[in-house]
């Protein structure tokens, strides 16, 4: 790729796993009653038909990851973990009281922090607590992301025992250079022996984690991993970008240096390179950062255009109300976004009195709807239009000359009603979606809030 567009377009952007942004959630007009209210109405709109979705955070962690920027607590005290596992219910009876009906789940996915830092035992306490209140939809999906050091058989058990059949495992390099520098020494045999337990007990959806533009990564180390990751040929791969943001809180990223980890041009190049190495290996590009066989759910949902994106990612399929219980987790009423609060004794104290532990959100305007259908359409399929006047807002004229510089670039071409972004604009797709931010361009962050977009 060419050097200048990579100079060009690396400025720090969203991900755009929500829109609006977090940073530009309207808190102030924001109440814990509206936040009710959205979700009440998304689901009597949706339960019946598509039913729901529920992310559950588990923050606990046996060590720092230092690549990490997830919400987490370092321990190795296990006691936590039923305490923790029965406050989450209580949240998740708070909702069920909310709700007007029996939920049906559509999707459940585990994430953390770290899910199998719970015993087999007490992931069954707390998967079962879920589904006594609930229906299952006829193709419901179950998902968790395990730590291959310490993802047991019994794990993979007994939550296939339950319903999962998808899990992803994080393993970011397999060089010990940067496995040090992340604080995550995790050798290949490790990977090598959960993948194929997973698959021995019946797992249909086998994914691994890989990062590119690690501190002291190289694009040999990236040849590496993914020679390593490709004699395992998980179902799918996530490779994504390490996002430097040690001025955040919370992560270890202090613990290296800003010149140890690759510049835009070097990092550009290891994607570029893994990318090729992927679709060599027989996986197809998904959205963006994901990569899946043909033969996975992933895939199949790009090729029939119900691929759809939210705070746990690209998914196979859409709801349009999501639950997110634990500390941190983000709800999405499709109307409204709401965030639990961060921590854990805040958390328990919120419960315990009977409150849903929400302490920030934002409830969507009718422009925010559309943004975020387009940035959606971008996200997920790397095109929109506005043929349809619902899709139409007053500043698209303003949107379209900004995109006229990528057209000359070669990033987006454009249509009589939409526009697409070419095959080269892929790698650029996050600023493709900046364009149509109309709250970023209205008010530029005066501090550093998001990653580099490259």
């Amino acid at each position: 790729m060419c050097n200048s567009l990579v100079n060009k377009y690396n400025v720090a952007g969203p991900r755009y796993t929500s829109y609006p942004t977090v940073p530009y959630w309207d808190n102030n007009s924001f109440s814990l009653k509206r936040w009710k209210e959205s979700l009440a109405v998304s689901f009597d709109e949706s339960n019946t038909s598509e039913g729901i979705s529920i992310y559950i955070h588990l923050p606990f962690c046996e060590s720092m990851c230092t690549f990490c920027g997830c919400n987490k607590r370092i321990t190795k005290r296990h006691e936590v973990e039923m305490p923790y596992i029965k406050a989450v219910l209580k949240e998740w009876d708070l909702y069920c009281e909310l709700l007007n009906g029996r939920p049906v789940i559509k999707e459940l996915h585990l994430g953390g922090g770290t899910p199998t830092f719970f015993s087999a035992e007490n992931l069954e306490y707390l998967i079962n607590g879920i589904t006594r209140k609930a229906r299952l939809s006829k193709d419901y999906e179950f998902s968790f992301e395990g730590h291959p050091n310490n993802t047991t058989r019994e794990q993979l058990q007994s939550l296939y025992d339950l319903g999962f059949r998808r899990v992803s495992f994080g393993v970011q390099d397999y060089n010990e250079t940067v496995q040090k520098a992340i604080n995550r020494i995790q050798p290949f045999e490790k990977v090598k022996a959960v993948t194929d337990a997973a698959r021995e007990i019946g797992y249909t959806s086998v994914g691994h984690d890989i990062i590119f533009g690690l501190p002291f990564q190289t694009k040999s180390h990236i040849e590496t991993t993914i020679a390593l990751t490709k004699a395992l040929m998980p179902d799918r791969i996530a490779f994504y970008s390490y996002a430097h943001v040690p001025w955040l809180k919370g992560n270890g990223q202090r613990g290296y240096r800003d010149e140890d980890v690759p510049n835009g041009d070097v990092k550009r190049e290891q994607y570029e390179y893994g990318k090729a190495l992927l679709s060599a290996a027989g996986y197809h590009e998904i959205g963006m950062d994901h990569f899946a066989l043909q033969t996975d759910s992933l895939y199949k949902a790009m090729e029939s255009k119900s691929l759809h994106r939210n705070f746990m990612g690209y998914t196979a399929s859409k709801t349009q109300a999501m639950i997110g219980l634990g500390v941190s987790s983000i709800s999405d009423s499709w109307y409204g976004f709401a965030q639990n609060v961060k921590g854990i004794e805040e958390y328990y104290h919120l419960v315990n009195q009977g409150i849903i532990p929400v302490y920030r959100g934002h409830i969507l305007t009718p422009e925010d709807l559309i943004v975020r259908q387009h940035i959606l359409n971008l996200m997920c399929h790397f095109e929109t239009n506005w043929s349809d006047r619902s899709l139409y807002i007053e500043e698209l004229k303003d949107i379209v000359f900004k995109l006229h510089e990528m057209e000359s670039d070669g990033l987006v071409t454009f249509e009589k009603h939409g526009l697409k972004i070419t095959e080269k604009g892929r790698p650029f797709v996050r600023n493709v979606c900046m364009a149509f931010d109309v709250l970023l361009q209205r008010k530029q962050p005066s501090t550093r809030l998001f990653s580099m977009t490259v």
